[in-house]
């Protein structure tokens, strides 16, 4: 079994005249958290939407679980078990919280057909999401939203998480929360990918780290390395943890 879930090689990505992804290589070990940090505008948010196949590579290799998935389609990609969690949280406003976690769950028709004891492990890891249940999503607050949407991706059992800043503005308090649910869901053994300008809420998460810098992976290796090497921190990100 290949040590990494998911391994991009050599990974362009073009938006209509526009050059992002300049050759991206990324690994994501087996059974941790990744974090992919960089400035704005370094190609973090081009990269996970190109594994999602929402935006093609011009060229380059993805592989999920020793599968070539480079020109799958954004379904086919999605039933390999991957979710992804983009940052605007993709919730739909005008459905209750019931209905956007029925949505999510592809095997079930109706709620009572949703896995129980799945549904209240969800429930345990983000309580507003049974408090809320049949609220309009569009009334949560922002940190409900995003439990909302993480809980959305992992209603159905997932290999890869896939979440893009999951606590951009968020309160500090939610945030704590949301470090408690992602290193349970570490816990349960799903690999994660995280984008994240949240410094600290990198180094409580992150086992592996990588860093984009105009379109490439400038720097690879232990989130613990990174977070202890200030001078590394302020030559690729410009700033200290």
């Amino acid at each position: 079994m290949n040590a990494n879930l998911l391994e991009l090689k050599g990974v362009h990505t073009h938006i209509g005249a526009y050059h992002i992804l300049h050759g991206v290589d990324l690994a994501v070990p087996r059974g941790q958290l990744t974090m992919l940090l960089g400035r704005n505008g370094a190609g973090k948010t081009t990269t996970l939407r190109t594994i999602m196949g929402l935006w093609p590579a011009s060229s380059g290799q993805i592989r999920f679980d020793s599968q070539d998935i480079t020109a799958m389609a954004t379904p086919q990609i999605a039933n390999l078990g991957i979710a992804y969690v983009p940052e605007n949280m993709g919730i739909f406003a005008d459905l209750t919280v019931r209905e956007n976690m029925l949505l999510a769950a592809r095997n079930a028709s109706t709620v009572e057909k949703i896995d129980q004891q799945r549904l209240q492990w969800i429930f345990q890891l983000f309580p507003p999401v049974e408090k809320f249940w049949n609220h309009p999503a569009g009334k949560l607050s922002g940190g409900q939203k995003q439990m909302l949407a993480v809980a959305r991706a992992i209603v159905e059992p997932r290999e890869l998480l896939i979440v893009d800043e999951p606590s951009k503005g968020l309160a500090p308090a939610i945030i704590n929360n949301m470090i408690d649910a992602f290193l349970q869901l570490k816990r349960s053994g799903v690999t994660i990918l995280l984008v994240e300008q949240n410094l600290n809420f990198a180094r409580r998460l992150g086992d592996a780290v990588a860093v984009m810098d105009n379109g490439v992976i400038v720097h690879a290796g232990s989130m613990a390395e990174l977070a202890n090497d200030e001078d590394m921190q302020r030559s690729l990100l410009g700033l200290a943890l």
